[in-house]
Order: C-alpha cells, then structure tokens, then sequence
C-alpha cells in the first residue's frame, strides 16, 4: 500500500532552522520520496517503509534535541507531485 505523508516539524528550540534542515534530510537518507517546501515536507512511499522511517526520525529528534512538535497528514494512495 503507497502512502503519502505531508509532515510538519516545530522543534522548540530559537535557532530551529538548522534543526529543521537535519530532520528532513535524515528523511531525505531513508531513500524515500521526499520533498521540502516552506510549510512542510512531503514523504511518499510504501507504508511500512515510511511509517518506520517516521518512526525513527521522530525518536531520533526527541533524543538529540529535546521537546519538538510533529504534525502530520496521512493519506493512503500515491498522491505525488506530477
């Protein structure tokens, strides 16, 4: 099953932007569909792929930075960029 995930990321943190920058491109690195933009960043792949990678960047953030806020769309389907 494909999934497509518009994902946001509000570290609590005054200097976020490089901290922003290191989420996505871990994101970038599990080979997954990813792209960027100002609001959020989108994810596309299979299911189990992206739900583990969200998973694992997620608890990466938690450990490395503290205390952040995820938000995220879900939406079963491939709904990619054309």
């Amino acid at each position: 099953m494909y999934l497509s995930v518009q994902l946001s990321y509000y570290p609590l943190t005054d200097d976020f932007k490089p901290v922003v920058k290191e989420v996505v491109k871990r994101l970038e690195a599990t080979g997954l569909e990813v792209y960027p933009n100002r609001m959020s960043t989108q994810v596309f792949g299979e299911f189990d792929a992206v739900m583990a990678a969200l998973s694992d960047v997620m608890k990466w953030s938690f450990e490395t930075y503290g205390k952040a806020v995820f938000t995220a769309n879900f939406l079963e389907g491939d709904r990619r960029p054309r």
